[in-house]
């Protein structure tokens, strides 16, 4: 009878029902096993990265350890996202959709005071990597930090290491840091456009938007945080930057993945201290140029020695960040005798790199 189905075909039917369902199961369950760290049938090496900004030099060795091999050498299953600014990668990580962020690790110790628990488990760099940059126009007027008052100061966006690191300019240099004007301004070609037409008096930025504005004639450079004495001179002591921070409660309950992933990193720290400028930015994704090979490798080879080699975290450095931080951030000043430092970093995977 039409409409009517038999036993035959109701099984069938079941069946076909039961395979969509299925179906659209799986795609769920990965995505929630991805979250926790988890992939498809528990393996816990498939891990996602945020980085604060994919082609910016000072976060080289995440690209680069992928297309050197490392990771899945490791038997790691790494997809490699990008933010323009470390807080919207901060962010991320709180959420769960990512288990890790290649960023600055100032940001551990500022989300401590509210009460998160992220720690760096492998630290690149001892220096920011970073320039604050000076608009030609304005190069005759604003020498010095001391000059901020009244200007206004690009970042790449509210609360980002490049905010903390422009109000700790101020603040040392005798400037409130409500007596300027702060500019979200991007990276890259959005923080050039916003000098070129005035939008910004100076900013802070990377290599390679550093080379770009210095080759063409846009900008100078102010303050120099790309080498430790310039870092030294600027910040009083150093101030270690990229690093693969992650959550507590994530490096705790897989610390097999996490000891994976600090053998590629470091692993790359190495290659690149045994390579030349050259040879490191011939790795990179060709449109990281930009169109200009040989700017992009001066780029590389002007912030480069920021990398630090071993992966490992100097705890005076670390020390450095928090007074520099609590100059300036009432959250840090304020609870400045609570926090933890030995909960914001660690040295046991970087040590144990293979």
């Amino acid at each position: 009878m039409p409409g009517t189905a038999t036993p035959r075909t109701s099984v069938r039917a079941g069946a076909a029902a039961l395979a969509a369902v299925t179906a659209l199961a799986l795609p769920l369950a990965s995505c929630r096993d991805s979250r926790s760290g988890g992939g498809v049938g528990g393996t816990s090496d498939r891990v996602k990265i945020m980085v604060g900004g994919i082609d910016k030099v000072i976060y080289l060795p995440a690209k680069l350890t992928e297309r050197l091999g490392y990771f899945e050498e490791q038997g790691l299953d790494v997809q490699l996202l990008t933010e323009p600014a470390g807080a919207q990668a901060e962010n991320v990580l709180i959420s769960g959709d990512v288990q890790g962020v290649v960023g600055f690790y100032d940001h551990a110790i500022h989300l401590q005071t509210k009460g998160k628990c992220v720690q760096s488990v492998v630290q690149m760099a001892d220096v920011p990597g970073e320039a604050e940059m000076v608009s030609a126009k304005k190069a005759g007027s604003l020498t010095s930090p001391a000059a901020f008052k009244g200007k206004k100061l690009g970042v790449t966006s509210p609360g980002s290491s490049t905010d903390f690191l422009t109000r700790a300019l101020a603040v040392r240099n005798g400037v409130k840091t409500s007596d300027y004007t702060t500019v979200k301004a991007g990276a890259g070609q959005t923080f050039i456009s916003t000098m070129d037409n005035g939008g910004i008096d100076a900013g802070m930025t990377t290599d390679p938007t550093i080379a770009k504005l210095v080759g063409t004639g846009k900008a100078k450079v102010l303050v120099e945080m790309r080498t430790e004495e310039g870092t030294r001179k600027a910040l009083g002591g150093l101030y270690p930057s990229s690093s693969l921070y992650m959550d507590c409660a994530y490096v705790e309950s897989h610390a097999a993945t996490v000891q994976k992933l600090a053998n590629a990193f470091v692993r790359t720290l190495r290659w690149i201290k045994q390579h030349k400028p050259a040879e490191i930015a011939a790795k990179m994704p060709a449109d990281y140029a930009g169109g200009d090979p040989k700017l992009y490798e001066k780029a590389v080879g002007d912030s480069i020695s920021m990398f630090n080699g071993d992966g490992l975290m100097k705890p005076e450095a670390a020390e450095n960040v928090l007074n520099v931080l609590a100059q300036f951030s009432p959250e840090v000043g304020e609870k400045k005798d609570e926090i933890d430092l030995s909960r914001t970093y660690t040295t046991r995977f970087a040590s144990g790199a293979k």
